[in-house]
């Protein structure tokens, strides 16, 4: 909006930025786009699930908000004090919008109960994500469309869902959202919601499983 003066400018610039976006896919044209971005978009970088440069998209929830801001948090704390040091702190609060959305699926690998958990040391290294791409690979070619794993960020133990398939959703738009407004410190990350509300606050050493964080 700073860039321009009336609604219709805005509406005309939003236009130009959607024509040099990729195409959304066909099995994503229903759907809000907080829920078709995560497989709109390639991306050099790999993720848990998604190997670098891998067309096929992946989108990654919690099964509790809890986790969810324990997972956001993390990342925060790892970009501003380890990745990036020297940087200046945010000012002000970070504003995140948290949602729900309904998912379905007739098969889904359950890597935090048996049998899987048995090999829980190749899905849970916090930056070897090796195993979990070949598993990712193994589950799509047998049209396996969720990956339920325990999250490595939450100190309490939450449960994370990768969808593989934007055929999981079970609805076209996001619910239940909530506005959370994030501190990061060189300490701790602190998280707020107002509606309900929350507070929660992790500190540097609920992040010292990952070998980049020093406790």
């Amino acid at each position: 909006m700073r860039l321009t003066d009336t609604q219709e400018e805005q509406e005309l610039l939003e236009d130009i930025l959607e024509r040099s976006k990729p195409p959304i896919p066909p099995e994503c044209q229903h759907l809000h786009y907080l829920l078709f971005t995560p497989f709109r978009y390639g991306s050099p970088y790999g993720s848990r699930f998604r190997r670098p440069g891998q067309r096929e998209g992946v989108f990654y929830a919690a099964e509790a908000v809890e986790t969810a801001i324990a997972e956001t948090s993390f990342y925060k704390f790892l970009f501003f004090v380890i990745e990036a040091p020297g940087t200046r702190l945010p000012g002000s609060a970070l504003e995140h919008t948290a949602f729900s959305v309904g998912c379905t699926t007739p098969f889904c690998l359950t890597l935090c109960a048996s049998p899987l958990d048995t090999d829980a040391q190749l899905w849970r290294s916090p930056t070897d994500y090796a195993a979990c791409w070949d598993l990712a690979d193994n589950a799509r070619e047998a049209e396996l469309q969720v990956i339920r794993y325990s999250s490595l960020r939450d100190p309490r133990g939450g449960t994370n869902c990768a969808l593989l398939s934007a055929g999981a959703f079970a609805e076209e738009t996001p619910k239940s959202l909530q506005t959370w407004h994030i501190y990061p410190s060189t300490r701790s990350v602190r998280a707020r919601s107002e509606n309900p509300p929350v507070s929660l606050e992790f500190r540097r050493e609920d992040f010292g499983n990952d070998p980049r964080v020093m406790t």
